[in-house]
């Protein structure tokens, strides 16, 4: 008979093996300490992560035409994490940020702060600079690593008078500033950082805070989700551990395809060397845990992209034989969309995968379909969760394209109803994780730590079922948040910044189905009947909330009534209707570009 799921996961985590698990008590979000299954062998630290790559030869990272081995990269790492200690006195605790887009210098800052036991605040690089200002601000950074772009836009920040609290001036090291003019009190990275210089010695608690990643709130400002590198590195095994899973059924398959009596299958040949293509922002725990601590994990080259264009991820993809392609959904739509596909050689791919957004069915067979080898993935992950969750791979995937997947024992999965009891087989509730993966909560907001989590579970805001095997079906949102292309964007946010245009009077913003985005950010609008509306139109609201807010979060389609926006019985407004209303054609509007 066939190894089922579980026989899968007890092979993978045999006492002794690599991905050996036991139970530790652990503190949750609520300072209670609850018993946690835990990977045995688990790195200590970030830092014990990143030494793993000291013995390792060949090359790590690839950009445009730079190729830099596992040593160029550590020898930057060591370099780096001596001057924080050395040039700018960086302590245990201190907050460091990053801005700037995917260069490798992102990598090795963030390896250099969590290895001398510093936070890496992994800031948006789309941010405006109001919203880095308030990133800065929030996580009290006293030092932050920026590209010029970025610096152009922390600059203001520099100038300010001195902090009657004593607070430490915010400094900047630029990345890449060549020869640009850099404002007064920020460094040049060549200037300041040292090479042939060791890493400080320093002892790393597994459980201090390690990371903040900023993720939208519905309302008010982004919150600062905090981790441990043992949440971390929990995130990161799992992940691992489920790749093995995966290959024990994959073997066990072809083992059990052979009738009585028949001779075995030829032998493949060798394997390409694993190799994965950063294609999403290192800000996000995608392309940070999965992607790139997973190529770190695995000892793996990591081929980064400046940016996205499926052209040339097709071109690095066979020039770099790259096995793993992590990304949003509609990112696997570009590649097979691009008039390039068919000239390139991409049998190099074993999983076309991803997260950040539901992907239809018809992709998953498109996917299926088009690659030689590659298999299509996907995974349901939160910032909150360090990027792990369920995950639907290959034959599951095909088999149960709605599905985002299961989980191994490392993450429990639950749905509850309102009353907050668990729900029965396949009926609709909220999804609910917990975990040794899980943040420790939102950097100085004990109130949104203890409404997201209670007795030591995540309350995921979605909403869905399990089936019997223990594939989680995600069906609805009960967040206000639109997903647009694997960007979380609050709709309360934008609803504020409309609010300050002198002509709006109500605005109601929610999400449009999109092909290629999954959705798209719409609003419905009724202008003042006092004069200020004249001229008014949907360029003029787009207009007013670029600039305030990042790209992203600007709408794309407007819609204007003349009469008060449908509303409940509470008085709220009914955005699920006004969406029915877009969707059936009785509410026509603007379509913009964005």
């Amino acid at each position: 008979m066939p190894l089922s799921f579980l026989d899968a996961v007890s092979t993978a985590t045999v006492a002794g093996g690599r991905f050996e698990l036991s139970s530790e008590s652990l503190p949750g979000a609520d300072g209670v300490s609850r018993d946690q299954l835990v990977f045995v062998k688990a790195p200590k630290s970030l830092r014990a992560l990143f030494d793993s790559l000291r013995t390792r030869e060949g090359v790590f990272l690839v950009y445009e035409d730079d190729r830099l081995t596992f040593a160029d990269v550590m020898g930057e790492v060591d370099a780096l994490a001596h001057t924080f200690v050395n040039h700018y006195g960086i302590r245990p605790g201190d907050r460091i940020g990053i801005a700037m887009r995917n260069f490798p210098e992102w990598i090795v800052s963030f390896a250099a702060i969590t290895s001398v036991g510093a936070v890496a605040v992994c800031l948006n690089g789309w941010w405006t600079p109001d919203e880095l200002a308030y990133g800065l601000h929030d996580s009290g950074c006293t030092l932050v690593l920026a590209d010029v772009e970025r610096v152009a836009r922390i600059a203001p920040l520099l100038i300010r008078e001195p902090d009657p609290a004593g607070a430490a001036p915010l400094r900047v090291l630029a990345v890449r500033s060549d020869d640009a003019p850099l404002p007064d009190g920020v460094d040049r990275w060549d200037d300041v950082v040292v090479r042939n210089t060791t890493m400080p010695d320093l002892d790393i608690d597994p459980h201090a805070d390690a990371t903040i990643l900023y993720t939208s709130g519905t309302t008010g400002h982004p919150k600062g989700a905090v981790s441990s590198h043992h949440a971390v590195l929990s995130a990161l095994l799992s992940f691992a551990c489920r790749s093995v899973v995966q290959a024990i059924l994959k073997t066990d398959a072809a083992t059990n395809s052979l009738s009585p009596g028949s001779a075995p299958p030829p032998k493949s040949p060798p394997a390409n060397p694993a190799s994965f293509i950063l294609t999403v922002p290192l800000f996000h725990v995608t392309g940070l845990v999965p992607v790139m601590l997973g190529a770190v994990l695995s000892g793996s080259k990591l081929v980064m992209m400046r940016k996205w264009n499926p052209e040339r991820a097709l071109e690095l993809i066979e020039r770099e034989r790259v096995t793993t392609f992590v990304g949003v959904p509609t990112m696997s739509w570009d590649l097979l969309e691009s008039p390039a596909f068919a000239n390139h050689d991409t049998s190099s791919l074993v999983s076309i995968g991803g997260g950040g957004a539901p992907a239809p069915p018809e992709l998953v067979k498109r996917i299926d379909n088009s690659f030689s080898k590659g298999r299509p993935a996907i995974g349901y992950g939160m910032t909150e969760t360090n990027g792990y969750g369920p995950q639907n791979l290959a034959d599951d995937y095909v088999r149960k394209p709605t599905s985002a997947g299961r989980t191994i024992p490392t993450m429990e999965v639950r749905v509850v109803d309102e009353a907050g009891s668990v729900s029965p087989i396949g009926d609709i509730g909220e999804i609910e994780f917990r975990g040794a993966n899980l943040i420790r909560g939102y950097w100085n907001k004990p109130e949104a730590t203890a409404a997201t989590f209670h007795e030591g579970w995540l309350r995921t805001g979605d909403l869905g079922r399990l089936d019997e095997e223990g594939f989680v079906y995600v069906v609805d949102r009960a967040k206000d948040m639109v997903l647009r292309a694997g960007e979380n964007v609050y709709c309360a946010e934008i609803e504020a910044v409309l609010y300050e245009h002198p002509a709006v009077y109500e605005a109601a913003v929610f999400g449009l189905p999109h092909e290629r985005l999954g959705e798209e950010v719409a609003v419905a609008v009724v202008l003042r009947a006092d004069g200020t509306a004249e001229g008014i139109d949907g360029a003029a609201i787009q207009a007013h909330v670029e600039g305030r807010l990042a790209s992203f979060k600007v709408p794309s389609q407007v819609f204007f009534q003349t009469e008060q926006l449908p509303r409940g019985a509470t008085g709220k407004i009914l955005k699920r209707e006004l969406r029915d209303q877009v969707l059936s054609g009785v509410l026509v509007g603007e379509t913009l570009q964005n």
